[in-house]
């Protein structure tokens, strides 16, 4: 099987966060992709992924699956047995309920913050991004307050459980352990929020965090433009 991604960002560590979890290193290829060339944007990424984003994963017989939430089920359920997305009805849907909101509430508006509000990752890839937000730095800080929100949001919910869908470590957690580690390169991480430190410092000894495919959270791309 092939990965194709850009180590550290925050999709492509969601799913290398999945593959150490299931000890599916030794199957996987790696294939980078350059992001501040905008490859993901071009005809040949786009034939495997029309929407132009990363990651993507081939299976051996050449079946292109893109969406971090389908390929960490496909994942997680090769072995029989899913560990990350759940194994009863009722699992699944918490699972599937908190990843979620962990998109909606704190990667989905870091992500616009990022590409509108912020120098991006340059020229190459804002021609691609839409133009009448370009310099309307107002809108994207006010996705910045939702990604804060969010993370306020999921203090409370960490407040009262150990990980975000009760007592197990599972992909929604790793959907938030992936923007908590975006919104602090980018600086919005409020201060007052003791339980989702708490679970931060927890879920970075879980031996899948730790010893991932690819060890930082920042990518060298954004700690070379100065993130």
């Amino acid at each position: 099987m092939k990965i194709y991604d850009r180590a550290g960002f925050p999709n492509p560590t969601r799913i290398r966060i999945v593959v150490a979890q299931k000890e599916l290193e030794s199957k996987i290829e790696f294939v980078p992709v350059d992001l501040i060339g905008a490859e993901h944007k071009q005809a040949a990424f786009l034939a495997k992924n029309p929407a132009g984003v990363l990651p993507v994963l081939e299976l051996d017989d050449g079946t292109l699956i893109s969406e971090c939430t389908a390929i960490t089920e496909y994942l997680d359920n090769l072995d029989g047995n899913p560990e990350l997305t759940g194994r009863t009805a009722s699992e699944k849907a918490l699972i599937h309920m908190m990843q979620r909101r962990a998109e909606a509430f704190v990667l989905d508006p870091l992500g616009i913050f990022f590409h509108h509000a912020t120098p991006g990752l340059g020229q190459a890839l804002q021609a691609y991004k839409s133009p009448e937000w370009q310099g309307r730095t107002e809108m994207g800080q006010r996705e910045a307050e939702k990604a804060q929100e969010g993370l306020h949001y999921f203090n409370s919910v960490l407040a009262e459980q150990q990980f975000l869908a009760g007592d197990a470590f599972s992909m929604a957690d790793i959907t938030l352990l992936a923007g908590l580690a975006f919104a602090e390169a980018l600086g919005v991480v409020p201060a007052d929020l003791p339980a989702l430190k708490a679970w931060q410092d927890r879920v970075a000894e879980i031996p899948a965090v730790k010893n991932r495919s690819g060890q930082s959270f920042l990518p060298e791309d954004l700690k070379r433009m100065g993130y």
